[in-house]
């Protein structure tokens, strides 16, 4: 039988969508906040020759360049001031996340309860702050030694130029930052994940465009073009089946008699995502093997190892594809280490009097977990090695965007779904308000 929030969900339709006053608010700040994000990315750093920039996006696209201009919807290839996009966090997110598994301060602070997240977050903040800065002195250096056949990228160049550069760029970031923990506080929830989100979003009617451009002249068949925009919707159905997919391991709680009542002897399940890493390993992963073909493309008079390397590791090859899947496969297992700890599931079921039936509580359902969880994210380092290989092969051979590649499409399904359960447990909590306020009308007549 179904339970009562079962049924609730199951009865949600426009009409309480039309009630919820305060979803819809919800709704509205956030698209509100990723306009601002877009208007954004329009903005130009100070100094910078935007047509320069646009021909060498067009020459050195095809590297690191041109996924990390994907994630942040063109702003890295027009150098606005959203070049930097939200992605300085992220990598600061994760860094955080990592040393709280590895420094035990942190990691006594994470268990601290609001407090200690608080002081976490701030870390983060710092820590966000401090790879802004470097990879925006970077970039501003870069700048300064970018030359095409158009002229220099920077109009101006000098000390002047890196200090304004170095400012802008931080205070987008940090401003993005701030734009998405608003976002997830007073707007419909994951803000980071949205702003990047809708980064990619915006630019696929382009991508789009320029595959049926490919096809009007010739070089691209009709037939091929439906079968890829066929495949593509496959491969997102594939995707949104496995990361809906979870085992779910049945937990029992004993009864307990507290006076003459009886309480307990329930059972629920926990449920444990067949890919619990994410979308962490494929971007791990492209940023590891992009690297060298950048630096290749960049300084095109380097020497013949690297100039070999970097031609094993571009797209297409035995290498780049072998390497690849090995790098997937190894952050899928290493972030799931971090994510999942099954000594601390176990004390947590333990502690509060359950148990796995069959599996004696404390250390035998720690290897139970540690089991289910290593065969489970085998299937999802498999399932994400596919789904981010084909679209490489894809790529390599016809000379498609970016925006269809495995990373891109994982972020848009992963996000999208996220977005939809946030929106449903706000309507299930706005339910669940109204069902309150009529018990008490109720109670008062």
């Amino acid at each position: 039988m179904a339970s009562a929030a079962e049924q609730m969900a199951s009865s949600m339709n426009l009409g309480a969508f039309a009630k919820a006053t305060e979803l819809k608010k919800r709704i509205w700040f956030t698209l509100g906040a990723l306009i601002v994000f877009r208007l954004g990315t329009y903005i130009p750093v100070p100094g910078v020759d935007g047509t320069v920039m646009a021909h060498m996006m067009t020459q050195n696209g095809g590297g690191i360049l041109g996924m990390f201009n994907m994630f942040t919807g063109g702003a890295l290839g027009r150098m606005t001031i959203f070049a930097l996009n939200i992605m300085p966090y992220i990598s600061a997110s994760i860094i955080i996340q990592l040393m709280t598994s590895a420094i035990p301060t942190l990691d006594t602070l994470k268990k601290e309860g609001e407090s200690g997240r608080q002081k976490i977050t701030q870390y983060t903040r710092y820590l966000t702050v401090l790879i802004a800065a470097v990879q925006a002195y970077g970039i501003s250096i870069g700048l300064q030694g970018m030359k095409s056949t158009l002229g220099p990228a920077v109009i101006d160049p000098g000390l002047f130029f890196t200090f304004t550069c170095v400012v802008t760029l931080v205070g987008g970031t940090i401003f993005l930052m701030w734009l998405g923990e608003q976002i997830t506080s007073r707007g419909i929830g994951n803000g980071a994940s949205l702003i990047i989100f809708s980064g990619i979003v915006a630019n696929l009617p382009v991508a789009i465009a320029n595959i049926l451009e490919l096809g009007s002249t010739g070089a691209l068949s009709t037939l091929f073009i439906i079968t890829f925009f066929i495949c593509a919707f496959a491969i997102i159905a594939f995707v949104v089946f496995m990361e809906r997919a979870q085992r779910r391991v049945l937990v029992q709680y004993p009864k307990r008699q507290v006076g003459q009542r009886m309480f307990g002897g329930e059972s629920s399940y926990m449920p444990l995502k067949v890919n619990t890493s994410g979308v962490i390993p494929p971007i791990f992963a492209s940023s590891l093997l992009l690297i060298p073909a950048t630096i290749v493309g960049f300084a095109k008079g380097g020497p013949g190892w690297l100039q070999a390397i970097a031609h094993q590791l571009s797209h297409g090859q035995p290498g780049y594809m072998l390497f690849f899947a090995f790098l997937i496969i190894f952050f899928a297992y290493f972030y799931t280490a971090i994510v999942f700890n099954p000594e601390e599931k176990a004390e947590e079921l333990k502690k509060y009097g359950g148990f796995v039936p069959g599996i004696r509580p404390g250390a035998n359902t720690a290897a139970f977990f540690d089991t289910v969880l290593t065969r489970l994210t085998t299937i999802g380092a498999g399932y994400l090695v596919i789904v981010c290989l084909v679209p490489e092969f894809v790529l390599s051979n016809y000379s498609l965007p970016f925006y269809f590649g495995g990373t891109s499409i994982l972020i848009i399904v992963s996000v999208t779904m996220d977005t939809v359960s946030q929106i449903q447990s706000h309507l299930l909590a706005h339910q669940y308000e109204g069902l309150i306020r009529k018990n008490r009308g109720k109670s008062r007549k």
